[in-house]
């Protein structure tokens, strides 16, 4: 960790502009889970469902599967992407500190983004909808830290490896996450999304299954990919930056 880098990561991850786009998403989740919580005051039948596995499912389908990869694409790109297309990164690759020194620094404060943005209100989100810090709060909380983590990751190495990294994450992001990964049976095993999910049913515990939290790989499978995805993506992030030269116009 280095303390500039830091700072510097911090400062251009949260610009007003850039804040005001972060702050968007958890808003909406929260919006949508105070209206959900409202109904279910109206309405026996929803609070029978938000009692069950509807708290779960909008955890799932709008926390997990929406606010975390898109928070994770803005953090992770945002954390170096514009250095690199502007050509500010030069200056920083010119002093004398260790490339992959930078790139952990500027992961780590991404994921703080991350979880300041995205983890915490999904955590706040599942107090709304149970009305209590209980087993559903606690595993969203944690299946939406571990898929940051990695989204962060896989999108910080993408900046690296190409200016088009924002393009390439919401393809990433929308189409294969979510569409590709909804449909496809086989595809649900390469996604950052089910691997998370893992985690959260893992920490929920017995009984996972009667609240509609199942993933399509088993935990220790989740565990192990999302920890060699995001080991291997900071990795090489660092890599790349290693061959990235001065006045390199690539």
């Amino acid at each position: 960790m280095n303390r500039t880098v830091a700072q510097l990561t911090a400062r251009s991850l949260l610009g007003r502009r850039r804040t005001l786009l972060l702050m968007l998403l958890p808003l909406a989740l929260l919006g949508l889970c105070t209206l959900a919580r409202i109904l279910a005051g109206l309405d026996p039948g929803i609070a029978a469902e938000l009692d069950g596995p509807l708290a779960p499912d909008l955890l799932t389908a709008f926390g997990i599967a929406i606010v975390m990869p898109l928070l994770g694409l803005i953090a992770g790109t945002g954390s170096i992407g514009p250095e690199i297309d502007e050509g500010s990164i030069v200056y920083l690759l010119a002093k004398p500190l260790n490339r992959y020194t930078i790139v952990l620094t500027k992961l780590v404060v991404a994921i703080g983004v991350v979880a300041a943005f995205g983890v915490l209100p999904v955590f706040a989100a599942g107090v709304v909808l149970t009305g209590e810090v209980g087993s559903v709060t606690v595993a969203y909380a944690a299946g939406a830290f571990v898929a940051g983590v990695a989204y962060a990751a896989v999108f910080l190495c993408l900046a690296v490896i190409t200016r088009n990294a924002v393009v390439v994450g919401l393809i990433y992001a929308l189409i294969w996450e979510s569409l590709v990964g909804g449909l496809v049976p086989g595809a649900q095993t390469l996604s950052i999304q089910q691997w998370s999910l893992a985690v959260a049913k893992e920490v929920f515990g017995d009984g996972a299954y009667r609240y509609g939290i199942g993933a399509a790989v088993e935990f220790s499978t989740g565990l192990v990919a999302l920890l060699v995805v995001t080991i291997g993506a900071t990795a090489y992030a660092g890599r790349r930056l290693q061959t990235l030269r001065l006045h390199d116009d690539s």
